[in-house]
C-alpha cells in the first residue's frame, strides 16, 4: 500500500503524464522560458506561506529542512543572487509535497506542478503574455479552457480606504471572496464605514460576469489606486484579445497579489487547472506567473481505461533497432510469436529488415 494522498500510475496514466508535461515544457521554451531545477529539499522557514502544512525533517546536523510545498516561493529566493537587469523568463516543472492533503489539489499530499515565471516585467503587456501562455498552455494539452480574471488588489484598496481594523478586514476579505452578502453587511453594519467604501464592497460580490463587468466596476466611487488597477486590467484584456470571466470579487490572498489573479477552468471539470497571478514587490521587485496541476489535467483528461500497445513486434534486436525510431516496438521473449502478437492485438511482426503483417 501507498500512503494516503500519493499516487501510483501505471501506463497509459504514467506515460501520458510524462508526455503532457514535455508539451507544456516544449511550449514554455518556444516562448523563452528557459528551464530550472529546484532542490527537493529546503531549509525549514516559519515565515514560508506554507510553514505549517509542510512536510518537516531534521538532518544529522539539527537543522529543520521541509520538503518542497510550492515552486514560486522558493525559486524567488535562489533567483535573487543572479538576476541582473532586465526580462528574465523561467520555468520549472516538478513533485510538491504537503503533510496535509489540500481539497484545493484533489486530497492530494504529493502533486506535480508545471510553471513559469515572468521576472523583471510588469503591467499590461506582460500580464497578457502570462495569460496567453496560460491559454497556450490548455490548448497543449487538448483541454478547452475557460479563463476567470480577478483583481485582489482591488479589493485590497477599498479595504483599506474602508477604515476598517485590520483583523475586520480580512474577515470582509474572505466574505467578499465567499459572496457572503449578508455576512459582510453584518460587518460593515458594526463599524463606521464611509458611504462611499461601503457601497463599493457591498457591490464587489456581484461583479462577476464578461467584460460589461469593468463597466459597472468603473461607475463606483473607487479610491486612486484601485482606478489605476482597473485601467490596467482592462488594457491588459484589450492586448490579449480573448475572452474571459472577469470576478472582480475574488479576493484571494489579496495582500500577497499586487495585480490580476487568475485561474482556469474546463467544461465538465469542476476544480481549476492551473493558478496565477501578479505579485510585484511580495516576493521579487517586478513578476508573474502561474502553475498547472498535472495530476488534475489527465483527470480532466479521462483517459482510456486499456494501454495503448506496440504497433511491432521484433523477434531480434536488430529489428527493434531498425524500426523503434519510426513506430512503436516491443522486443518478444518467448516460443510463439504470432499467437501473443494476435493476443495482443499488434498488427505488424518484424524480424531484421523486413517487416510483414499479422495475419
Amino acid at each position: 500500500m501507498i500512503p494516503e494522498g500519493t499516487r501510483f500510475l501505471l501506463p497509459p496514466e504514467a506515460r501520458l503524464k510524462a508526455e503532457l508535461m514535455g508539451r507544456l515544457r516544449e511550449l514554455f521554451l518556444r516562448h523563452g522560458y528557459e528551464p530550472v531545477e529546484l532542490p527537493a529539499l529546503e531549509s525549514y522557514d516559519p515565515l514560508h506561506p506554507l510553514a505549517e502544512r509542510a512536510f518537516k525533517l531534521v538532518d544529522k546536523t539539527g537543522e529543520v529542512l521541509a520538503l518542497r510545498s510550492e515552486f514560486t516561493t522558493l525559486l524567488a529566493k535562489l533567483l535573487r543572487p543572479h538576476l541582473g537587469e532586465g526580462v528574465h523568463r523561467f520555468q520549472y516543472a516538478g513533485a510538491l509535497w504537503l503533510r496535509e492533503a489540500d481539497a484545493e489539489l484533489g486530497r492530494f499530499r504529493e502533486y506535480t506542478q508545471v510553471g513559469l515565471e515572468l521576472i523583471g516585467a510588469t503591467g499590461p503587456l506582460a500580464d497578457a503574455e502570462v495569460l496567453h501562455l496560460a491559454f497556450a498552455a490548455l490548448e497543449a494539452l487538448g483541454l478547452e479552457g475557460v479563463v476567470e480574471v480577478g483583481l485582489p488588489s482591488l479589493v485590497g484598496e477599498v479595504l483599506k480606504a474602508s477604515g476598517l481594523p485590520e483583523e475586520e478586514q480580512k474577515k470582509a476579505q474572505q466574505a467578499i471572496h465567499r459572496k457572503n452578502l449578508p455576512e459582510l453587511e453584518d460587518l460593515l453594519g458594526r463599524h463606521p464605514v464611509p458611504e462611499e467604501a461601503r457601497k463599493t464592497l457591498l457591490a464587489l460580490p456581484d461583479l462577476y460576469g464578461e467584460r460589461e463587468v469593468l463597466e459597472e466596476a468603473k461607475r463606483l466611487p473607487l479610491p486612486h489606486r484601485a482606478r489605476k488597477a482597473l485601467e490596467d486590467l482592462e488594457r491588459t484584456l484589450e492586448l490579449l484579445e480573448r475572452p474571459v470571466l472577469l470576478d472582480l470579487g475574488m479576493a484571494r490572498r489579496y495582500e500577497y497579489y499586487s495585480g490580476i489573479f487568475f485561474r482556469a477552468y474546463t467544461p465538465g471539470f469542476g476544480l481549476p487547472l492551473l493558478g496565477g497571478g501578479r505579485y510585484d514587490g511580495a516576493l521579487l521587485p517586478r513578476a508573474a506567473g502561474f502553475a498547472l496541476g498535472v495530476e488534475r489535467a489527465l483527470e480532466a483528461l479521462r483517459l482510456p481505461k486499456k494501454e495503448e500497445g506496440p504497433e511491432v513486434l521484433a523477434l531480434d534486436l536488430k529489428a527493434l533497432r531498425r524500426f523503434a525510431g519510426e513506430r512503436r516496438v516491443e522486443l518478444f521473449h518467448g516460443e510463439d510469436p504470432l499467437d501473443y502478437a494476435r493476443r495482443r492485438g499488434i498488427p505488424y511482426l518484424a524480424q531484421g529488415e523486413r517487416l510483414w503483417r499479422v495475419e
